[in-house]
């Protein structure tokens, strides 16, 4: 099929379909970019609030640029990822000191920013810059592999590089933003990931290669993945009836910099939990356990076991580098991921999705 024959259909159906979102209203590089950044494994609507609270608070690249850290990933608590957010403000300080505060209208340069990849830079340069460059997501090389039947595993480089160069090819001079836009749209509520595709509804439907040869199904083509990791861990919720213990993590590794609660490695039971408690120097009045939660990364899993401890407020012996913190100012002031959330609860704390409902 000769692939540009889709422009025409896919700009007239985005044009009346195209959902009304707030980066949308104003697309410009900022709100543009982090969107896209938000948007990164989490849906449109999961996003909003987050998207609207963190414009409210950092409206631009130099607030941005100048945000306490621990600020910054107190608004990003919830969405994970939390490097990404760190690139972020890392990509802000250049833009704030070398470009002013405003985005480069060059592709490239986009592209040298801290975490930016080839799909973000093409969102950015062709949405907010009307530069005619591919941004090419897994919502569109799901649509691209089905209208094609191109059996590729869009997991391998190569197969997302032939793709970027394919819509390349006829995107658009005037309208590359809509056209990479429509492609997206068209993925994320038509072309859809899971379950069957919505054909009928599809404006592409009579050009479409994939459901010509009932192939829509398995489309696109993705190597299995390797199993995650799992790994077993106890959690402790220590409180003496109005201060709770946090603790921050290493600057490096999974969740650097973030706040959680005392956990370490492995299943303990009630007397190993209780043993364990007595070692930081804590005199425990009561344990209980708690339910088992499970929490997935994209390489491991957390099996979970957590205990409520409450404790004597005197904590002079303390051995362990505990925060004991009111639960309002957690809340409020202290990032903690949402790994923890089913813990939290039991301290009325809410984490990222949860305080927006």
């Amino acid at each position: 099929m000769e692939l540009e024959r889709i422009r025409e259909p896919l700009l007239s159906w985005f044009d009346r379909n195209a959902r009304i979102l707030p980066w949308r209203e104003n697309p410009d590089a900022y709100r543009v970019w982090i969107s896209e950044i938000m948007l990164q494994q989490t849906r449109v609507e999961a996003v909003r609030p987050f998207y609207e609270r963190f414009l409210k608070a950092l409206p631009d690249v130099f607030a941005l640029a100048a945000c306490p850290q621990e600020q910054l990933l107190k608004l990003w608590e919830g969405l994970g990822y939390y490097n990404r957010a760190r690139n972020l403000q890392a990509a802000a300080k250049i833009l704030a000191e070398e470009y002013n505060g405003v985005f480069p209208r060059d592709y490239e340069k986009i592209l040298a920013l801290p975490g930016i990849g080839p799909y973000t830079a093409g969102a950015v340069a062709s949405i907010a810059c009307g530069i005619p460059v591919p941004a090419v997501d897994g919502n569109v090389l799901r649509v691209i592999a089905r209208v094609t039947a191109d059996e590729g595993d869009v997991l391998k480089a190569s197969v997302k590089r032939r793709v970027e160069e394919e819509v390349r090819k006829i995107l658009p001079k005037d309208r590359p933003g809509d056209f990479n836009q429509a492609l997206m749209e068209l993925g994320a509520i038509v072309c859809v990931p899971n379950g069957p595709a919505k054909c009928g509804e599809c404006p592409l439907g009579n050009l479409c290669l994939g459901r010509m040869r009932g192939l829509t199904s398995r489309l696109p083509v993705k190597a299995s993945k390797k199993p995650r990791k799992v790994q077993e861990r106890t959690v402790f919720v220590i409180s003496d009836g109005q201060r709770a213990a946090i603790h921050k993590r290493p600057e490096k590794g999974l969740l650097a910099g973030l706040y959680e609660l005392p956990n370490l490695l492995g299943r303990l039971d009630r007397g190993q939990a209780l043993e364990k408690v007595e070692s930081w120097g804590l005199k425990a009045l009561s344990i209980q356990p708690l339910p088992e939660a499970k929490h997935i990364f994209s390489h491991v899993e957390w099996h979970m076991t957590g205990y409520a401890v409450l404790i004597d407020v005197q904590r002079e012996k303390i051995k362990e580098d505990f925060l004991f913190v009111e639960p309002e100012r957690t809340e409020r002031e202290y990032p903690v991921p949402a790994a923890f959330a089913a813990y939290m609860e039991y301290l009325n704390v809410r984490l990222g999705q949860e305080r927006f409902r």
